[in-house]
């Protein structure tokens, strides 16, 4: 397989899966941010795109729907980075012809087209087998390959977050209304990596025993599994999973969120409430806590959890929330400021294992994005930028041996750009 130099050059030490393509016919933000993912990891992803207007992702900016700043793309780069790209009509014989000639390269194939699209464009797993029967074929949906709602397309707001009981899940009982999912594309990109986790399973499955699998991951899936512990005490109880009230208060002081003086939040999860009370107590300065009668083991601690969580609703309320991140560092219980995103981005601990990286445009504008959350030998991937429509087309056309003749005759008869 020959890649260019320029993609050679991006190789790094945490590149495992150098050596590896990825064949890609989808669009949006679930399956591509999986092919994505493993490009960081060294992959070559090609990326077949409509031939006329590319992924439709690209014109979510222009149609309102999403802000950009300035030239960066936010969410065409959190989906496509380090990819290559090829316009294709895949509605042609000419143009289905180059894809298998492609897949017969590909150790992947990769597509988020429903069952009757796949038919239609003659891109289902038997039509990929025959170009390449070692191929492994991978199929990201809304909600699974079987069922009724099989043929019908989704987004993550709707079979991750409302259909898997995510969103009731975090419906505060105290407003009458359903909360959306907190950015865009959450369900998509946990749903990629889980996605990018199964090619890799199946990579190495092919590796151990030579058969190529299919490998079906969907949006609802995904759902479930991270509703999953609640899914099961739901279901042994048979009572929906549901936020419990705010006033309703646990039976562990040291598991609670409480604010600050200037109106920001920390949250405590110390399950071990009796071995924490105490060092909590001298770090926030009430050693008088620790022999209250009311506290003074575990098992009065928690009968008397009222007390303690009105005690401490008052202590927090008396510092910020920067003046609470100095006082509480010695405390050795588990704690953590409740965070927003440009907080997060720039927290120690996200800048000390490089879990945000700087990219580049091509005019070599620099813009943040976050980076697979894999690494290997302790480096994070560098990612790179998401190819413009057609970027790599006629590279990619030599690279399969048809010359310029030829690729200057199906720019004219329309499949490709």
């Amino acid at each position: 397989m020959t890649l260019s130099d320029t993609y050679r050059q991006a190789m790094t030490m945490t590149a495992i899966m150098q050596g590896v393509r990825i064949l890609e016919v989808a669009e949006h933000t679930f399956v591509p941010v999986a092919s994505a993912a493993l490009a960081d990891l060294g992959a070559d992803v090609i990326k077949i795109e409509h031939v006329e207007r590319g992924d439709a992702m690209r014109g979510l900016a222009s149609s309102g729907v999403t802000s950009t700043v300035g030239a960066v793309h936010a969410l065409v780069e959190h989906s496509n980075r380090g990819k290559r790209s090829l316009g294709l009509d895949l509605t042609t014989a000419d143009g289905q012809e180059i894809l298998y000639k492609l897949a017969a390269t590909s150790d992947v194939f990769l597509t988020n087209k429903l069952p009757r699209i796949r038919a239609k464009l003659r891109i289902d797993v038997n039509h990929i087998r025959t170009a390449n029967p070692k191929i492994i074929y991978v199929v990201g949906t809304g909600q699974g390959e079987r069922g009724p709602d099989a043929d019908n397309g989704s987004y993550d707001s709707l079979a991750f977050w409302a259909r898997s009981g995510t969103a009731i899940g975090t419906m505060r009982p105290e407003y009458d209304l359903v909360p959306n999912p907190p950015g865009p594309g959450y369900g998509d990109s946990l749903g990629g990596m889980t996605i990018a986790g199964g090619i890799m399973g199946a990579l190495f499955h092919r590796e151990r025993t030579g058969e190529p699998t299919t490998v079906d991951i969907s949006l609802l899936g995904t759902g479930l599994w991270a509703m999953g512990q609640a899914m099961t005490m739901s279901l042994l109880t048979q009572q929906p999973w549901v936020v419990p009230p705010l006033d309703e208060i646990t039976n562990n002081p040291l598991v609670r969120t409480y604010e600050t003086k200037d109106g920001r939040a920390l949250m405590l999860t110390c399950l071990q409430a009796g071995v924490y009370w105490q060092p909590l107590c001298e770090v926030i300065g009430r050693p008088e806590l620790v022999t209250d009668p009311r506290f003074a083991n575990h098992e009065t601690l928690i009968t008397h959890t009222r007390e303690a969580v009105a005690i401490l609703d008052a202590v927090f309320a008396q510092a910020t929330l920067e003046e609470w991140r100095w006082r509480l560092k010695p405390f050795a219980g588990q704690w953590a400021a409740v965070q927003n995103t440009l907080e997060a981005a720039n927290d120690p601990q996200t800048i000390a294992n490089g879990y945000v990286q700087e990219c580049h445009t091509a005019d070599g504008t620099p813009f943040p994005l976050v980076a697979v959350p894999v690494q290997y030998d302790s480096q994070p991937a560098t990612p790179r930028r998401a190819p413009h429509f057609n970027e790599h087309g006629d590279d990619i056309l030599a690279e399969l041996g048809i010359d310029w003749d030829t690729a200057l005759d199906l720019k004219v008869r329309g499949i490709v750009p």
